[in-house]
């Protein structure tokens, strides 16, 4: 549980894979000073097919959940 005035830090990558083309995407968004939130949004732009990606981050805790029900 996030205690009172706890910033939750998520990493972004520069770089990700294009789900439509398989291209490389890379990183428009700027990181804001006090550093990636969950609820975030971060852009992309593939420079083979030109589409854009935007990504609602998310908190990292929320890997360590069960995703098997």
């Amino acid at each position: 549980m996030t205690g009172v005035g706890t910033l939750a830090i998520v990493e972004v990558a520069r770089e990700i894979v294009c789900v439509d083309c398989g291209g490389r995407c890379h990183l428009l968004s700027y990181e804001p000073h006090e550093g990636w939130e969950p609820g975030d949004v971060v852009a992309y732009r593939c420079e083979d097919c030109l589409d854009r990606w935007d990504i609602v981050l998310e908190d990292d805790d929320d890997d360590d959940r069960d995703h098997s029900r």
